[in-house]
């Protein structure tokens, strides 16, 4: 409970939570709300006027005014924390506040906390799901900042999401509040190793050491299963060979990108279940699972494949799993965000409401680079293997060092 919350008198909780925008609406909506009561008043930070879907606003001019104050806030709250592990962010990169401001925040909490970690869950746009025109520039400066600043992200993706409700839920028209509710499934079980006792991922840093081989590689996809519907609830039974199967299946994953497409780093899971279930079960279908997608995991990393049980499965369940995967094939969202990137920056298209606000040209085209270099590295690892020369070096090493007869 003390990870996420806060005791105050007579076992009152309060989340260790700061809510930011640069306009109050959706503030006063979430103090309205059911759940307003719950958070600190102190901890609710806004602004007077929006970003209006522009990162250069977020990032530079209005968000900029405001960032001191929320450093304030998220200073007073680490003092009150025993033990600080790091920060986690949750935010959209294609618009204005959460990507600009979102990461303008990231830069300056890494200033001020250097040596704590920095995780953030990130939602990136889709025309799908469009709010705006301009989210490929503003999508692209934020994974810029995130490449340098972030030590993990899990990518979020409203294409995946909006697949998932319409193709498994069967929603016909799916609202942000369906989308929010397969975020939070999946961040409820992303973070249960950190609530919950166990041995595997029980905190950030333990984490990004098994999942992030290269610093700069630290995108992951997340998955989830079963899935279910905002409200309903899974009557039927599920076992342990039909999560683990469904884990691993391209249609549960919340990250637009097919995993077969690329090959696996390293990837993690967490199976929540009430009652006994047995671990020797679970590693049974992990290597069943690995062996027959052999050819979807590097094979210079070995044991990639961590396994943790939890008892405590989310509200409404039995049983779930939780899928965290460092895949090449996340390459495909970058692609996708660099071709919109590309095809408007040649022509300069909207680019005067960003240098209006004090930006550069230089700063989208370094942008861009950083993001082509990101899929570069991820494509290099990729192909890598342990080659043939590197064999027959190992084999000549090895009869150096027998002792003679």
């Amino acid at each position: 409970m003390n990870v996420y919350f806060n005791e105050v008198e007579n076992s009152k909780y309060v989340p260790r939570a700061v809510l930011v925008d640069l306009e109050p609406g959706t503030m006063d909506a979430i103090r309205s709300g059911p759940h307003g009561s719950l958070f600190r008043p102190d901890n609710f930070v806004f602004g007077a006027s929006s970003a209006g879907n522009n990162w250069a606003k977020g990032h530079y001019t209005e968000g900029a005014e405001l960032v001191d104050h929320v450093i304030d806030v998220v200073r007073r709250e680490a003092e009150s924390c025993d033990y600080l592990q790091g920060f986690q962010i949750t935010h959209s990169l294609g618009g204005g506040t959460g990507a600009g401001m979102g990461t303008l925040l990231i830069s300056k909490i890494r200033e001020e906390f250097p040596d704590r970690m920095m995780a953030t869950f990130s939602v990136l746009p889709s025309p799908k799901v469009s709010d705006t025109v301009v989210e490929p520039y503003n999508a692209t400066l934020s994974i810029h900042q995130l490449v340098e600043h972030a030590d993990e992200t899990f990518c979020l993706d409203n294409e995946a999401l909006y697949d998932i409700c319409t193709r498994t839920l069967k929603l016909s028209s799916p609202s942000y509040g369906d989308l929010n509710h397969l975020v939070s499934t999946v961040m409820s079980g992303i973070t249960a190793s950190f609530r919950f006792p166990g041995q595997l991922n029980s905190d950030l840093r333990k984490l990004a050491v098994n999942m992030v081989p290269f610093p700069r590689l630290h995108f992951f996809m997340v998955g989830f299963a079963p899935l279910t519907s905002r409200g309903a609830t899974s009557f039927r039974a599920v076992s342990v060979p039909e999560l683990t199967q469904q884990m691993f299946d391209a249609r549960n994953m919340m990250t637009a990108c097919n995993f077969q497409n690329g090959r696996f780093l390293t990837c993690s899971t967490l199976l929540l279940s009430r009652g006994k279930i047995s671990m020797r079960e679970v590693d049974d279908q992990m290597l069943n699972i690995h062996t027959k997608n052999s050819g979807y995991f590097v094979e210079w990393i070995p044991n990639n494949v961590q396994t943790a049980l939890c008892s405590v499965p989310p509200k409404g369940l039995k049983m779930s799993a939780t899928f965290v995967g460092n895949s090449t094939s996340v390459q495909e969202l970058f692609q996708r965000v660099g071709t919109q990137f590309a095809a408007m920056f040649r022509r300069k298209a909207f680019l005067h409401w960003y240098t209006g606000e004090g930006m550069d040209e230089m700063e989208f085209t370094e942008a861009e680079s950083n993001m082509n270099d990101l899929m570069s590295e991820y494509q290099q690892y990729q192909e890598a293997s342990i080659s043939d020369g590197e064999e027959q070096q190992y084999a000549e090493e090895e009869e150096a060092f027998e002792p003679e007869q």
